[in-house]
């Protein structure tokens, strides 16, 4: 065996803490982004929003990838597996991401017109639209995909810490991008949209370069391209088995988000403009249990690889009543101090006051997340993937979307009621995957 270091006693803070402050940074920059393009034209907000849905599933195809490799090399770090075999999975990652991006490229330049003559828009929205899917997700696809893999390769060894470096690089860049594009800083001319989008793949070519040097310096994280097209097909065959329908549960979920939103939009603008500014501040509240469950899954693959599968068990347990503690003393916090949080989004008391009033029963939905996210992170890492994914499926449709009709639309519950019913899906789902583990059948669906 070549690789003896035991990653199972990596410490749970060292893994989470640079995971949190990433999805953190990065829920900044996404709302500093809006802000900015805001200033330059309304329409180029329109339009990458309508883009933004589409560029979404082009990263679902990357994740595929990403998640996989990541899950397998956990366990198989875990398990101590030899170089070779490791070296294998990044290996048919990469070949996969290769051939995906090239594809998507392809699709993206010579599709996005056809795509848009599909909607009926106003010229320039078309047109900044056009200019943002190409350039980032078409022009940029290669980068894109890139550095989501060689993260998900990092954070599968427990090098989280770069990764989060990465992150606030590239987001900085794409910052300062967005800034020099927008705003005619220095003399230089106004590039707009294309500007924009060039930004944010410029940031994602330094992720790649930045990503590439981490790995070459890290001894005990194997990948090399030597031998690259001569990988055994077990292991793309591994990684789809684990990749494929984790996405398929992420596919879901936005969807089912998306007939959800337009439910909603049936009830007014207020009522979509409170739901847009509540979700924008929960997200820093579940940015935290987010993070707890991405460390569970890595964690849980090194300790069911290692064969501790007891320790495992016993583990999980205790770090989702962190999860718990954390978002519920945040929720808590949030709507003490609801009322000039909400006024430094929205000025109108209408909206203000629906904003204020969804936040308290937020907290019933933090609850159920919290169990949801760490407990669907450890069967994942655990290589239990079907059942968390088929179950979320189940759910997202039958309680979220049906729920949200029936307490939202038919009993008049207006957006308290679309939010319950979001409580419902988050804490039945939670509760099913704790009697999951509870009950160990996981043990069973190791990968290694």
């Amino acid at each position: 065996m070549e690789n003896k270091r035991n990653r199972g006693a990596l410490p749970m803070f060292s893994l989470t803490l640079p995971i949190a402050m990433e999805q953190i940074m990065r829920i900044l920059v996404s709302s500093v982004d809006t802000l900015m393009l805001s200033s330059y034209s309304n329409s180029a907000v329109a339009a990458v929003g309508l883009v933004s849905q589409y560029v979404f599933f082009l990263n679902l195809v990357f994740s595929v990838i990403g998640t996989g490799c990541s899950i397998v090399l956990a366990q198989y770090n875990g398990a101590q597996k030899e170089k070779s075999s490791l070296n294998h999975i990044a290996q048919a990652s990469f070949v996969m991401m290769l051939i995906a991006s090239i594809f998507i490229t392809v699709l993206v330049i010579f599709g996005t017109s056809p795509l848009l003559s599909c909607y009926t828009l106003e010229d320039d929205v078309r047109t900044f639209a056009w200019q943002y899917f190409v350039v980032y997700g078409g022009i940029f696809c290669f980068f894109n995909g890139f550095s989501l893999l060689q993260g998900a390769i990092l954070r599968s060894y427990g090098h989280t810490s770069e990764a989060m470096i990465v992150s606030i690089v590239a987001n900085i860049i794409n910052v300062v991008g967005n800034a020099l594009s927008l705003y005619g800083w220095f003399g230089l001319p106004v590039f707009g949209v294309y500007g924009v989008a060039a930004a944010s793949g410029v940031a994602s070519l330094v992720s790649c370069i930045l990503f590439a040097y981490f790995i070459k310096r890290r001894k005990d994280v194997y990948f090399s391209f030597k031998g690259i097209f001569k990988v055994p097909g077990n292991s793309f065959r591994m990684i789809l088995k684990v990749g494929v329908p984790t996405a398929g549960e992420s596919l879901s979920y936005n969807v089912a988000n998306i007939v959800v939103m337009a439910m909603i939009s049936t009830l007014g603008t207020y009522a979509m403009s409170a739901q847009v500014y509540c979700q924008t501040i929960v997200r820093y509240v579940f940015a935290v249990a987010v993070s707890i469950g991405n460390a569970t899954q890595i964690k849980a693959g090194y300790l069911v690889g290692a064969k501790q599968s007891d320790v495992a068990y016993k583990k999980i347990m205790l770090y989702q009543l962190v999860a718990l503690a954390v978002s519920m003393g945040m929720i808590v916090i949030v709507n003490i101090f609801s009322k000039p949080i909400v006024n430094w989004f929205v000025e109108i008391e209408e909206v203000s006051s629906l904003v204020r009033t969804l936040l308290i029963y937020s907290a019933y939905i933090e609850f159920g997340r919290t169990f949801n996210l760490v407990y669907v992170g450890a069967l994942k890492g655990a290589g239990d993937i079907r059942f968390p994914v088929l179950y979320a499926i189940f759910s997202n449709w039958v309680i979220l979307v049906l729920g949200s009709y029936l307490l939202g639309i038919v009993c008049h519950l207006g957006l308290i009621g679309f939010w319950l019913a979001i409580g419902t899906d988050e804490t039945t789902r939670g509760i099913v995957m704790l009697l999951r583990w509870r009950s160990k059948r996981w043990q069973k669906h190791a990968l290694v």
